[in-house]
């Protein structure tokens, strides 16, 4: 490789990574926590719920909940679990009957709790756990600003990781084993991005990939595809892209359902072996042809991905539709499954997602040092002095910014436990509130002060102590101690009092390895103004000889 194309390549992954820094931690960070999505929203409502077991709900008694407050004739009903919590994603379409009630005529969303029968709206609905995993794609940014900026930044992550290989293939094994701690802070920052930068690059790849195409390809690329190939009709697309079975003519011809929702769903799973029910889609609700279509999953052991299909006449209860999930499943089906798969790392149990939140840790380390290479590298007495502090003042704001997430989100949590009101319709701004003007104030406080040292240690030490105060305040609060969960089997929440018990034990013993380094631009300030004042006192002195 030639010196021009290395110089290149070195300055583009320098340039892409300092570029997307702060939006990619976030991402990372907040991503990190998403690991425990499904715990931490069922440690925030009390309801923890045993593991795989989705779809484990009386179907017949909530759909005469639903049925009883909601005109449901001649409409699609699609109820779904896609996360381990107890409430069911219930999507309603308008009516086919053209002379139904206006209530009838829109579309609706909602969340019902088969428990107590209650219904959510999606703001009703939203939870801490919903709220960090949502931030981790920009979701709290209007559609489709937040999705296409997580998209872009994916997207210049896998650039920034293809040239950051690049540059340093011919080094990248023996860097991989030199680690020099008594080295100047630049070499320190070098050998400890170069390693973790290794060691998490398989994860870090995979996130790339699958970030950018399931971001850009659910934003940009079905607007184009919208565009370019179906004239601007979105409804021809999706069909053409959905796995749904299709669904009979309507008749208009009222029915009195008298099956068993429960029975059909129990049929289904029967077909095959190892086998769980993931969608229900009740098809011309109350019409002769009312047709219920179950989607099926084989379990993550028997094969990481697939889609199985069986549809009832709801008239009779005779199977009308049967796709198997082995070896039949749709291409589309098989590659969003896939990437689903791997970008959640919902496929393998907690080690799987310790795992993953370890190497997602990691590439929040990896972000940071390389912001503060580039720092240091810029900090040479060739540059002048006012260069050398605006990039240190530019580290400053990056490491206040990120680093100040920890204690945050530890806020976060216990404001929702001690201070959340279960009655509030809109639980969401009470979250955005506390969390974005915590971090704002934190973030403006450690910016002012510009010392990383003092802003590293203290974001350690507040996110530890507040950290061992959340299974404490569930304790008070809810009476659900540590020992408690786990005696009654009560995993979710145990796993997130646990969580942050040990996250506060780690990160304070890291907080006391710590050591303040010197402040190199303002020592190097000190040494020329001392060096410039005995030359102009040297000069005088000749000056004054002769004469």
């Amino acid at each position: 490789m030639s010196n021009r194309i290395y110089n290149v390549l070195f300055h583009t992954h320098t340039i892409s990574g300092l570029v997307i820094s702060v939006a990619l931690f976030v991402i990372f960070f907040a991503g990190s926590i998403s690991f425990f999505r499904d715990d931490i929203v069922n440690w925030e409502r009390q309801q923890p719920i045993v593991n795989n077991t989705q779809m484990d709900v009386d179907f017949d008694t909530m759909m005469d909940s639903i049925a009883a407050s909601t005109p449901l004739y001649g409409r699609d009903i699609t109820l779904s679990q896609i996360h381990q919590e107890r409430r069911v994603m219930v999507s309603i379409t308008p009516s086919k009957d053209t002379t139904a009630e206006e209530a009838a005529q829109a579309r609706a969303f909602f969340y019902q709790d088969p428990a107590t029968q209650k219904s959510y709206s999606y703001f009703q609905d939203i939870t801490l756990g919903e709220f960090i995993y949502r931030l981790h794609f920009f979701a709290q940014i209007p559609y489709p600003y937040g999705y296409t900026l997580a998209g872009i930044v994916a997207f210049f992550f896998l650039f920034a990781i293809v040239t950051g290989v690049i540059v340093h293939w011919k080094k990248i094994i023996s860097n991989f084993y030199l680690f020099r701690p008594r080295a100047k802070l630049k070499t320190v920052w070098t050998d400890a991005h170069t390693a973790l930068g290794l060691i998490g690059l398989p994860f870090q790849f995979i996130y790339a990939v699958t970030g950018a195409t399931l971001i850009i390809g659910s934003t940009i690329m079905l607007s184009t595809a919208t565009s370019f190939f179906y004239d601007g009709n979105s409804q021809a697309m999706y069909k053409d892209l959905s796995t749904d079975v299709a669904a009979l003519p309507f008749t208009n011809n009222p029915m009195t359902f008298k099956g068993s929702f429960n029975n059909m769903i129990a049929e289904a799973e029967s077909q095959w072996e190892d086998v769980y029910a993931n969608k229900v889609v009740i098809q011309n609700y109350g019409d002769a042809n009312m047709q219920v279509a179950v989607d099926v999953k084989p379990i993550n052991k028997k094969q990481f991905s697939g889609l199985g299909q069986v549809a009832f006449k709801a008239s009779n209860g005779q199977i009308v539709f049967k796709r198997t999930p082995y070896g039949e499943t749709p291409y589309i089906a098989s590659v969003q499954d896939f990437l689903i798969k791997l970008h959640y790392g919902n496929f393998g149990g907690y080690a799987l997602k310790v795992i993953y939140f370890f190497f997602g840790i990691i590439t929040c380390f990896v972000i940071i040092s390389g912001v503060l290479i580039w720092v240091e590298a810029r900090d040479k007495k060739s540059n002048t002095v006012f260069k050398r502090k605006a990039n240190k003042w530019v580290a400053s704001i990056f490491l206040a910014i990120s680093l100040s997430m920890y204690p945050v989100t530890v806020i976060s949590f216990l404001a929702i436990k001690l201070f959340k009101n279960v009655n509030d319709p809109a639980p969401h701004l009470f979250i955005y509130k506390v969390y974005f003007l915590s971090w704002l104030v934190l973030s403006v406080l450690f910016s002012i002060k510009k010392n990383n040292y003092f802003t590293n240690k203290w974001c350690l030490i507040s996110g530890s102590i507040l950290g061992f105060m959340v299974p404490i305040a569930n304790g008070i609060v809810t009476g659900d101690w540590l020992w408690t969960t786990f005696n009654e089997q009560q995993i979710q929440i145990f796993v997130v009092d646990a969580f942050w018990l040990i996250t506060s034990i780690v990160t304070l013993i890291i907080c006391f390895k710590l050591k303040p380094g010197k402040n190199k631009t303002a020592t190097a300030t000190e040494s020329t103004t001392k060096k410039d004042k005995p030359k102009k006192q040297f000069k005088s002195k000749v000056k004054a000889k002769a004469v």
